[in-house]
């Protein structure tokens, strides 16, 4: 690759561009006496396109270019893990010094870590990975071989992944209806850091901290009316152990 980007870097400083697609000699050799193809040039700054061109030629241009898009993408991602673990220190360095974007990088980094070279299919891009990164790896393995198998594009394997989670998400039974509180953005924060500091997730500190409160109103005047599902709240530690369970959104806004 580095050999690749100083040819490309000679050839913008001496205004010479570079042949896509290019022709070997052994290819050239074996080819079959024909009209003179006119190549694709490319520059630093754009394309060179002869003003008559065939389709074909045109298309494969085209796909040439969009495999060296995709491919650069690995490139790049890897290249940022190496500098990361190798130049804990200086990679950021580096990173200015090629004039790249950080979070682009960064995105592209990650996505390199949750696939090795090994796991990464040729016939899919790179979005198509992105798409399934966040997931374990077996359930990676599974949507790669759906994609690669059914030849889904980067929206129709986001699309399906969309649809199969939002099955999974509906409820058993009807779920109760939800009504939206208006609160102050200040307070707002202020419970986000109570939450963030016990360890457990805002949605159900919220709804654990006024369960427990309306008990113990509700014991204040001698009217035995606990939830059923909150009987059992009592402390930060019985809120630590709802963090893995599921509840029923509330709306919360600002």
């Amino acid at each position: 690759m580095m050999a690749h980007r100083a040819g490309q870097t000679a050839a913008a400083h001496s205004d010479t561009a570079a042949a896509v697609p290019q022709v070997t000699p052994r290819q050239a050799r074996a080819s079959v006496p024909g009209p003179r193809r006119v190549p694709v040039l490319t520059t630093r700054v754009g394309l060179q396109m002869p003003a008559k061109m065939a389709y074909d030629e045109w298309e494969r241009a085209g796909r040439q270019l969009a495999d060296v898009l995709d491919s650069s993408s690995w490139w790049l991602g890897d290249w940022m893990v190496y500098g990361k673990d190798h130049y804990t220190d200086r990679y950021q360095r580096g990173i200015r010094a090629a004039g790249l974007s950080y979070q682009t990088l960064r995105n592209y980094a990650w996505v390199s870590r949750r696939f090795d070279l090994t796991r990464r299919r040729a016939a899919l891009s790179f979005q198509h990975h992105a798409e399934l990164a966040s997931m374990p790896v077996a359930e990676q393995e599974l949507w790669l071989d759906r994609a690669e198998q059914r030849q889904w594009t980067t929206k129709q394997l986001r699309t399906t992944l969309r649809a199969a989670r939002q099955g999974e998400q509906q409820p058993a039974a009807p779920a109760e209806p939800s009504r939206r509180l208006e609160v102050p953005g200040s307070r707002l924060e202020w419970w986000h850091q109570a939450a963030q500091r016990l360890g457990v997730d805002f949605e159900q500190w919220v709804m654990a901290t006024l369960d427990s409160a309306a008990a113990t109103a509700l014991e204040a005047i001698g009217t035995s009316a606990e939830h059923p599902e909150v009987a059992e709240l009592k402390g930060a530690q019985d809120m630590k152990r709802l963090a893995g369970q599921r509840t029923r959104p509330v709306a919360i806004s600002a």
